[in-house]
């Protein structure tokens, strides 16, 4: 069994996992292949850099896999603290979320698939195709908006448990509050009010941040206080 410190870091060398990887297929390969609002430039960048789009693929798939364990993880860290609370997080961080994200990867899927322009798509030009493949690049977009919905909610219960706990700082626990209702608010404001998004963003950029403290906190110090020599409940 591990005590409390050695299943902390475990879950935090996890989490930075999920941490490190996702950026590229969220942001990074987004970044260099989209061309807002341009479907044309946006599929030829999709044709001449194929490889750099199947690395935003992977990219998305990938921390999913591994958030499934990092929700694990911490459910096995919380659990004394709070059963309740660690199921909700177990929910939210990954029966929810997880298959949510990872099936709105077919979109981009589907829009590898049209700029490659198969024989049985042949009744359609190139400019329909493109304009097909930008259709589902803007579907993918909107259902990571769905599935930022989950990522704001798994980190309330994660929030409590880290404040009720005694062995990680209790305002990391605040911090992941304010970032999971960024996420909320933020994703409703895309689906439903766009027009107010624009100052949204710029109110809420540096409110994601808040997530990354307990990363570090978990994966350098784990635990501290009279309880991280504890071995985890059963």
């Amino acid at each position: 069994m591990r005590t409390i410190k050695q299943q902390a870091r475990f879950a935090g060398l996890l989490y930075m996992v999920v941490g490190v990887i996702a950026p590229i297929g969220l942001l990074f390969v987004p970044s260099k292949v989209i061309v807002s609002g341009d479907a044309t430039a946006t599929a030829d960048r999709i044709r001449a850099s194929e490889s750099l789009f199947r690395l935003g693929i992977a990219g998305e798939l990938i921390p999913q896999v591994v958030g499934i364990f990092v929700a694990l993880a911490l459910y096995h860290l919380f659990k004394g603290v709070s059963k309740t609370l660690a199921l909700q997080l177990l929910i939210l961080g990954s029966l929810v979320s997880v298959p949510i994200t990872m099936l709105n990867v077919l979109n981009n899927v589907a829009a590898l698939t049209i700029v490659r322009g198969p024989d049985f798509l042949s009744v359609f030009d190139k400019s329909q195709l493109d304009a097909l493949a930008y259709l589902f690049i803007h579907n993918h977009g909107r259902g990571l908006d769905i599935a930022s919905i989950f990522w704001g909610l798994w980190l309330f219960p994660f929030a409590l448990l880290v404040i009720r706990c005694g062995f990680i700082p209790r305002f990391l626990g605040y911090l992941m509050m304010i970032t999971g209702a960024t996420y909320i608010v933020n994703a409703f404001a895309v689906l439903t009010v766009p027009s107010v998004v624009p100052f949204i963003d710029k109110v809420a950029m540096p409110l994601y941040f808040g997530e990354l403290p307990i990363m570090f906190w978990l994966l350098i110090w784990g635990a501290r206080g009279p309880k991280a020599n504890e071995l985890v409940a059963e």
